[in-house]
């Protein structure tokens, strides 16, 4: 009895320790882009693996990680526009967050497990746990969550860092940052033994080479096929008029909304013709389902909506899409179903047993192929809708397939600010992986050009209806993590395993 009350406090202080180490970290993630605080917090991490409670103390400093990165579904609430009742809908959203994080301590968990019987101080071991981590963060993104993890981290921050993302992808970006809270973690450990100098070039040195190869990496300007002229008889450069109609979500299906879309819509086309636009750009979402525009497009114009499609069964399927029509037309002449829809939001588990549509307003949306190349006369295009922009893998694919540059389209409303800038570092983080200039459109933000060196270089105001012209050069080089994806991740975390067990 008296050693069970003697181990209490010992526990109870590691997981204090783990929960402000989490916070810190989730903290720590875009929109602050705090890289440093982001680092202590990995440090501290380690430092909980190699202790005697690791695997609680990991997955609390997980779970409070996601809790306060993920805070942002919280702006779902109030739910009754889409028929749930007042009084449950902030204890529908925060059970909503409280299974994300468990979800995410759950699996840093298992991280830590894997930590206690690899040992984190050896070299190799610290190999294996951080490519570990960054293979399964690119799984989960591939998945049905939106996941923030730590490959996304490093921007908007630290665009020297993410420059290593056009080798490796989300995955080896955070694989590094692991080792980088790693090595403050040893350091620390042999403070005494190196001393002042010996600690000086065993972090800090090897941190700033680091942030000098990731520079490298990023390279120059973009646009070196632009420079060069047309491409393979294409056009060198699009111009890309973008529309934020900045419309509440609750309100998009009212006839008054509806009327300021399309007086919204009418203004763009106007002005793409004034301006010598080659396309314009609407949000995810923007039209109704299986939409005919009242006149012809002016300009070849990308919009979201939503369509009926051949399915499975005997009823037609709903997709969200990204509609393409043709310039002189009024019915799409092609589309880009979403793939990834929003798990308990576009998509539910066993619907039709459960009779419910789920957390949206268009619910029963099903996805489509998972290619996210859309095939244009001008120049092909890579598309993200909504929170596909967390799988890199995909754009890289789309890519290598063809791709000229990318498109993200997305709603977020009515997720805050702070959703909003998590996006756009994602944005940033797919831009830098393809190589290729990146157009975001979404109702309320962000919506603008990110360059290939994962650089904001225009952005509309957050949360206001505007319209932007913007020349967006076309792209044709691809970096290796384009070519060969995660391939060389596993390479090398299999050959650092073997490295681990021959060497107990």
């Amino acid at each position: 009895m008296n050693q069970r009350a003697q181990l209490l406090p010992g526990l109870l202080r590691t997981v204090l320790l783990a929960a402000l180490g989490g916070a810190l970290a989730g903290g720590a993630l875009p929109p602050a882009g705090a890289v440093p605080l982001l680092w202590l917090a990995l440090a501290l991490l380690w430092a909980l693996a190699a202790g005697p409670a690791a695997v609680p103390a990991a997955a609390c400093w997980g779970a409070v990680a996601v809790l306060v990165s993920h805070r942002w579904l919280l702006g779902l609430h109030p739910l009754d526009w889409i028929g749930v009742p007042l009084p449950l809908s902030l204890p529908l959203c925060w059970l909503l967050l409280l299974l994300i994080s468990a979800l995410g301590g759950a699996l840093v968990g298992v991280w830590g497990w894997c930590a206690v019987r690899l040992r984190p101080a050896r070299a190799s071991s610290a190999l294996v746990l951080a490519l570990g981590w960054g293979l399964a963060e690119v799984l989960l993104a591939r998945g049905p969550l939106f996941w923030i993890g730590l490959g996304g981290s490093a921007l908007p921050g630290d665009r020297a860092l993410a420059g290593f993302a056009s080798l490796g992808g989300a995955g080896l970006v955070a694989a590094l940052q692991l080792l980088i809270g790693w090595g403050l973690w040893r350091g620390y450990q042999e403070r005494r033994r190196l001393g002042l100098p010996g600690l000086l070039a065993a972090v800090v040195l090897p941190l700033l080479l680091l942030h000098a190869a990731g520079a490298t990496l990023l390279g120059g300007e973009g646009g070196g096929a632009a420079a060069a002229g047309a491409v393979d008889g294409l056009q060198s450069q699009e111009r890309v008029l973008v529309l934020q109609p900045s419309i509440p979500t609750r309100e998009k299906f009212q006839w008054a909304s509806r009327r300021r879309l399309q007086r919204q819509l009418d203004g763009a086309m106007a002005e793409a013709g004034r301006r010598g636009a080659d396309l314009v750009v609407l949000p995810e979402g923007a039209l109704g389902l299986d939409p005919v525009l009242q006149q012809p497009a002016a300009a070849e114009l990308l919009t979201g909506g939503f369509r009926s499609a051949a399915g499975g069964g005997d009823a037609p399927e709903q997709r969200s899409s990204l509609l393409r029509f043709a310039a002189g037309t009024r019915q799409p002449a092609a589309a880009l179903d979403k793939h990834r829809v929003v798990l308990l939001g576009e998509w539910v588990p066993l619907r039709g047993l459960l009779q419910w549509s789920g957390l949206s307003a268009v619910g029963g949306v099903e996805p489509g192929p998972p290619s996210r190349l859309l095939p244009r006369p001008t120049a092909p295009i890579g598309v993200a809708i909504c929170y596909e922009i967390a799988d890199g893998h995909a754009l890289a694919a789309a890519s290598r397939d063809g791709a000229l540059w990318l498109l993200a389209s997305a709603n977020l409303d009515p997720y805050p600010l702070t959703l909003q800038r998590q996006f756009e570092a994602l944005a940033q983080l797919r831009a830098i992986e393809s190589d290729r200039w990146l157009v975001s459109v979404a109702n309320t933000g962000p919506s603008g050009l990110i360059s290939p060196q994962g650089e904001v270089r225009r952005r509309l105001p957050a949360s206001q209806p505007g319209l932007d012209l913007l020349t967006v050069p076309i792209e044709t080089t691809l970096t290796p993590y384009a070519r060969c994806g995660e391939l060389p991740l596993l390479a090398v975390g299999l050959l650092a395993a073997g490295w681990h067990w021959r060497r107990p």
